[in-house]
């Protein structure tokens, strides 16, 4: 057996990923203080000059809104976003700043949909997340108002969700309703865990997905994501037509 069978065929290598093909990235939690994403404006600032060093045109932050830990409000997220629009402009950055919210999908998250105090992005996309370990009650009933009034929902980082581990039969279902997913992109470098990973692979595979984040908090995902740019999985998630490109 010759030295090549034996080893088997060569490992292509590939070239690292050209991120500015995703353009915006729409989720990240980048308002300095008011959850636990950057807690400061000059980490704010650093964060984005390396989003913009990556290649992206725009930055879609998503502060999170959740009743118990963060309860942010329109009116707070959106003065911080124009702080954050002042300090870009100081220092000279080009790249652009929008703010939306992640919403968690806990008590208070009804009466914000009846209300339309909710904070979209692009053509009326709402994030919003679950519980990690325990499927939420009334999901559908919580989609039908949503998409009742208006909006189109997308389910932040489907992959993390232990309770779908193994299967993406719901991503699937959902989808085919208008309900988009979202896959963390950190997801498919192992920074959550192998099942995960995995998870994301599925949906990549499979072509069930809509969006794509970072889900930024600090610096050290954006080093993890530039230092996976090689990654097979990130190059074949740019042969799909991403929703983060038409925003």
């Amino acid at each position: 057996m010759g030295i090549f069978n034996f080893f088997g065929k060569k490992k292509e290598v590939l070239q690292p990923f050209d991120l500015s093909r995703f353009k915006v990235d729409i989720h990240s939690h980048l308002i300095p203080g008011i959850d636990d994403g950057s807690q400061t404006m000059d980490e704010t600032i650093a964060l984005l000059t390396k989003f913009q060093s990556l290649g992206y045109k725009k930055v879609i932050t998503t502060p999170h809104v959740m009743s118990d830990s963060f309860p942010n409000t329109t009116e707070n997220i959106l003065a911080g976003l124009e702080d954050v629009r002042a300090e870009l402009k100081k220092v000279g950055l080009t790249i652009e700043i929008e703010a939306a919210a992640e919403y968690y999908f806990d008590e208070t998250f009804i009466a914000k949909i009846k209300t339309k105090d909710l904070l979209t992005f692009g053509d009326n996309y709402v994030l919003l997340e679950f519980a990690f370990h325990s499927p939420p009650q009334y999901i559908d009933q919580m989609f039908f108002e949503l998409q009742s009034r208006g909006y189109r929902p997308v389910v932040a980082h489907f992959e993390r969700y232990m309770y779908y581990l193994g299967k993406i039969d719901q991503a699937t279902e959902w989808r085919r309703k208008g309900i988009n997913i979202q896959i963390n992109i950190n997801s498919l470098f192992g920074h959550y865990g192998p099942d995960i990973k995995k998870q994301a692979e599925r949906l990549i595979d499979a072509g069930e997905f809509d969006f794509i984040g970072t889900d930024c908090h600090r610096i050290e995902h954006l080093m993890l994501l530039e230092n996976s740019l090689t990654s097979p999985y990130i190059h074949k998630i740019g042969t799909y037509l991403l929703k983060n490109t038409i925003l």
